[in-house]
């Protein structure tokens, strides 16, 4: 376990993408749970509130995602970049699990 520890200090930058990446994913989760919320309700104050917390989420969501843009871990308009980004993740946790 103290190898692991050591082994996930010196990966602060990865981390952070990896974090943020989780919380897009629940984002737009949430934002598509709302969204379903809205269209099973029948009283128009709970729509009226879903309405308002499904506006929030959206807000969030592209909050998360200017960050990981500005971060540089996100290239939704430069799928080769993407590529890079995600190989290298990906081979980030590969050595991760061989240590």
């Amino acid at each position: 376990m103290a190898g692991f520890m050591q082994n996930m200090a010196g990966m602060g930058a990865m981390s952070d993408q990896v974090i943020a990446t989780d919380f897009l994913i629940a984002a737009k989760t949430g934002v598509k749970n709302i969204a379903m919320a809205i269209t099973e309700t029948s009283t128009p104050e709970v729509r009226q509130t879903l309405k308002q917390y499904l506006m929030d989420a959206v807000d969030t969501h592209e909050q998360i995602f200017k960050y990981m843009v500005d971060k540089g871990y996100y290239h939704p308009n430069n799928l080769t970049e993407q590529l890079n980004v995600d190989i290298t993740a990906s081979q980030t946790a590969m050595n991760l699990s061989q240590q």
